[in-house]
Parts: C-alpha cells; sequence; structure tokens
C-alpha cells in the first residue's frame, strides 16, 4: 500500500504539472523522468545488487547516444570513399597490436618479453597511426561545415536502442577485466577517468560523430509535428475536439515516445525482478554481502561482478540512446557528471538501493524536483520579496539564488531521506 501511495503521489504531480502550466510540458518531463528511471535501474543493477560504486555514468549514457548516430544517421558515402576504409583499417592495425602485446605477455618471460613487448608497442603504435591519421584527415576534410564524419548505417532508429546497450556493455567489460579487482574507492576513481576518456574521444574525433560540432536532425520513431499539422485528417480531429492542431501535434508526438519508453521500462523492470528473486538475485547479494563468505563457497566473485557490471552498463547505454533519439542529436559537449552521474546516484538512494521500484520512484521524484525546483522556487522568492525596495540588497541576493535552488533541494532531499529513511523511499525487501 505504501508504495502505491508514493507512485500515486507521483503521479498526482504530473497531473497539477499539466493542470498548471502545461500538458505539454508535463509530457516533456514525464518522458525524460522515464529515460532516468531506466538509468536509475542500470545503477541499482550495479550498486543494489553487487555494491558496485560505478561513478562513470555519464560514459555509458554517451556510448549509448554515440549508438544512436552510428546506427541511425544515414552513411556519408563520400567520405567513406575518401578515407573510412583507411579508418577501419588503422583500427584493425591497433587490435592486432593490442592482441600480440597480450600473446607476447602470455607466451614470453624475463626481460625478452619486456623487450619484445616495448619493440611491438613501438611498431604497432606508428603502423596505426600511420594508416589511421591520414583516414581521419580525408574524412574531415569532406563538407566539414554540415558533415566531416563517416556517418551511420541509416537502419531504424530502434534499433540503436540495444546497439546503444551493446556499445555501453562493451566498455563495461573492457573496464571491469581490468579494474575490477580494485577496492570500491578505487573502482569509483577508475570508473569516473574512463568516463571521462570516452567523453574526451567524442568530443575530439570529429570523423566518429562531428565531436563537438553536435549532430542534429537524427531519424525519430514517431511521426513530426510538422507532418501531422499538413495532415487534413489529422486536423480535422483535432478541431473536432476544441484542440489547436499546433498543440494537439507536439500532445501526440510526446505520448507516443512516452508509450515507447514506457515500454522498455516496463520490459526492464519485469526481466530485474525476475533476475533478483531468482537463485542469480540471491548469490548476487550474498555477494554483495559477504564476498569472503561467498567465495569460500565456491562463488566466483570477481566473475560475477564483471557480469553485472556489464547488465548495469548496457541498461544505461539503452537509456543513452532513447535520450538521444527525443532529442533527435547528439551533443557531446551536455554530458556533465552533475546531471548524468551524480543525479542519477540521488535517484537510487533517494528511490531505495536494491529494490527496483525504488530505483524508478527515485527517477521520477528527483528528475520532476530537478525541473520544477526552480520555477517554483523563483515563485516563492518572488512572492517573499514582493514588499521589499527595489535594489534592496536582500532581494538582490535572493533572486540571484534561485539558479541554485536546484543544488539545494537536492542536498537538503538527499539529507532528510538518509535522516529520516536511509533505505530510501521504497527500501529492499530483505528475505529470511
Amino acid at each position: 500500500m505504501r508504495n502505491v501511495v508514493l507512485f500515486a503521489a507521483m503521479a498526482a504531480l504530473f497531473i497539477l504539472t499539466g493542470m498548471t502550466q502545461s500538458w505539454n510540458t508535463s509530457l516533456s518531463i514525464l518522458n525524460m523522468a522515464v529515460i532516468s528511471a531506466i538509468m536509475a535501474m542500470g545503477v541499482n543493477l550495479q550498486w543494489g545488487y553487487a555494491g558496485l560504486f560505478n561513478i562513470g555514468v555519464m560514459g555509458f549514457v554517451a556510448l549509448g547516444g554515440l549508438g544512436v548516430v552510428l546506427t541511425a544517421s544515414a552513411p556519408n558515402a563520400e567520405a567513406w570513399n575518401a578515407g573510412g576504409w583507411r579508418i577501419v583499417g588503422g583500427l584493425a592495425v591497433g587490435i592486432a597490436a593490442l592482441a600480440l602485446l597480450v600473446q607476447a605477455w602470455r607466451r614470453l618471460t624475463g626481460r625478452v618479453r619486456t623487450l619484445a613487448m616495448l619493440a611491438l608497442a613501438v611498431i604497432g603504435f606508428v603502423a596505426f597511426r600511420w594508416v589511421f591519421d591520414a583516414g581521419v584527415t580525408a574524412v574531415e576534410a569532406i563538407n566539414p561545415s554540415v558533415a566531416g564524419n563517416i556517418g551511420g548505417l541509416g537502419l531504424p532508429v530502434i534499433l540503436a536502442w540495444p546497439v546503444g546497450g551493446l556499445l555501453a556493455a562493451a566498455a563495461a567489460w573492457a573496464i571491469g577485466k581490468t579494474a575490477l579487482g580494485l577496492r570500491s574507492d578505487y573502482l569509483a576513481i577508475a570508473t569516473l577517468g574512463i568516463a571521462e576518456i570516452v567523453l574526451s574521444v567524442m568530443r575530439n574525433e570529429d570523423w566518429l560523430a562531428r565531436g563537438v560540432k553536435n549532430v542534429i536532425g537524427l531519424p525519430r520513431p514517431v511521426p513530426y509535428e510538422v507532418n501531422l499539422q499538413r495532415d487534413p485528417g489529422f486536423v480535422a480531429w483535432a478541431q473536432g475536439y476544441g484542440f489547436d492542431p499546433v498543440t494537439a501535434s507536439s500532445i501526440v508526438v510526446k505520448l507516443c515516445y512516452l508509450g515507447l519508453f514506457a515500454l522498455v521500462l516496463a520490459a526492464i523492470v519485469l526481466l530485474s525482478e525476475l533476475a533478483l528473486n531468482s537463485p542469480w538475485g540471491r548469490m548476487m547479494r550474498a555477494i554483495r554481502d559477504n564476498e569472503v563468505a561467498a567465495g569460500a563457497m565456491g562463488k566466483n566473485v570477481t566473475k560475477r561482478h564483471l557480469q553485472i557490471f556489464v547488465i548495469g552498463s548496457a541498461v544505461i547505454g539503452i537509456a543513452g540512446a532513447m535520450m538521444t533519439t527525443l532529442d533527435s542529436q547528439l551533443t557531446p559537449g551536455t554530458y556533465q557528471p552533475l546531471r548524468f552521474t551524480f543525479l542519477v546516484w540521488v535517484m537510487v538512494i533517494v528511490g531505495g538501493s536494491g529494490n527496483n521500484w525504488g530505483a524508478v520512484l527515485g527517477g521520477f521524484l528527483i528528475w520532476w524536483l530537478w525541473v520544477m525546483v526552480e520555477p517554483i522556487g523563483a515563485g516563492v522568492l518572488g512572492a517573499i520579496t514582493a514588499n521589499l525596495p527595489e535594489g534592496s540588497w536582500l532581494r538582490v541576493h535572493l533572486q540571484d539564488g534561485v539558479a541554485h535552488m536546484r543544488l539545494l533541494t537536492m542536498g537538503v532531499i538527499l539529507l532528510m531521506v538518509l535522516r529520516f529513511s536511509p533505505r530510501g523511499l521504497i527500501p529492499e525487501r530483505r528475505g529470511r
């Protein structure tokens, strides 16, 4: 009953937003809230199930967005002919060099291994740069004002969502193979550093996704508003119910997005609940609570940590792909730790770590607050300072502080939850 009341209260907030502001605003917040809830689900899988402290969330979100560009955007045939295949060849040379280094490490010993690895590293790096750099230069010279990149495969954008998850999962596997043997604090530092590396690559490698020039006009899985407004049938339908066709088209598009996002969220929640209540889920929680005891019982702790780390990162990548699809653009400069790491962690902590429904509730609540606190704070402070004289230092100080209401509110909520409900609004259900 408590869960029902909490979700009913959350629904009331969105209904109130639609009634007092506009349904367009309410649906916009709701769509991003669903995506945020999926991000929180991914972090909850890692932290709530296995106790893995990942603060590189924004890197996996960005990789999900990159998946949309590489999958759904139109291919740039001219760029491929100019240097695209040379870039592929350069990447193949780099991978081959890494494979040879791994084999040298495994098969050789002593000074011979050291010298062989040094020689392979130098030769491999020179060969990689010689092949790769020429291809990059050729591709980025092709119409750089609107392109300068290789483009994508031109596939339906829905297919980009699992591709975004696969890219994030591949990166998580590479990170996990090297970093999961570290203590939790070192793992956190490693994931943060690698997330910054991922973003640095996306911002600087223009051939991949135009870097900071951004990729705009990405395909959408729903109709365009302007096409609905030009459809006589839709216009007649909207006017028949007393709606403005422009407003109605925007609401219909947002509802279409909401339907798709809700299906993905429902599937992830269902699979997560089934996994949590399975023998696998009980094993993961046993490892989380006592790694030494689980290892003594024959469980491969590192392997299971890698497994859940990859799964959680894939979920985050899917959410990142959905967000890029909603925006119809990839803007690497907007990926910031505050939005895509700190805020997602607040969602998990406030909602209830280890509880899937808690992560969903936290995603909805925190995102609604993140968007609505600033306008609500501006109205409250405006009413408080209405009787103060113009130019008063107190009035100016309070009005200038409106921009910081978001951060203040997040901090207060986090402290209140940790003080009065340290296990979150919907605590984890512990079995006997």
